[in-house]
């Protein structure tokens, strides 16, 4: 089951829309509401609890089926920077070149995102 959306989708989309003319370098409450809106968006377009997805301060989500973790550090953690997480769901940086300039640190056997970046539902029409 997809964890409960907390961030409204029109105020989430603002926010990321704001934070990308903003050369992702939006203030810090623009850049949380665009953070935890896509964090969302993922949890809902890949639900489950194998690789748990970080950005701190901002949030973290579980995502992607299959086993489950329970306890502990997870086995699959990806863990990047605000600016980086907004560049990769939105397709300015792919995600073979964020792990290449260790802007991303994915650790464990499930701990790629290949697939699932861009999100669809946030990526600009062109």
């Amino acid at each position: 089951m997809p964890p409960r959306r907390r961030t409204p989708v029109a105020q989430g989309r603002a926010a990321l829309q704001a934070c990308r003319r903003a050369g992702y370098a939006a203030d810090r409450a623009t850049t949380a509401t665009a953070v935890r809106y896509t964090l969302e968006e993922l949890g809902q377009t890949a639900p489950g609890r194998t690789v748990e997805v970080r950005v701190p301060p901002y949030g973290v989500v579980q995502c992607i089926s299959g086993p489950v973790h329970r306890r502990g550090t997870p086995p699959n953690v990806i863990e990047t920077d605000a600016g980086t997480w907004l560049r990769l769901v939105t397709g300015d940086l792919s995600w073979s070149a964020a792990l290449e300039s260790d802007a991303v640190r994915a650790s464990g056997q499930r701990a790629h995102l290949d697939g699932l970046l861009p999100l669809a539902s946030v990526t600009p029409p062109d």
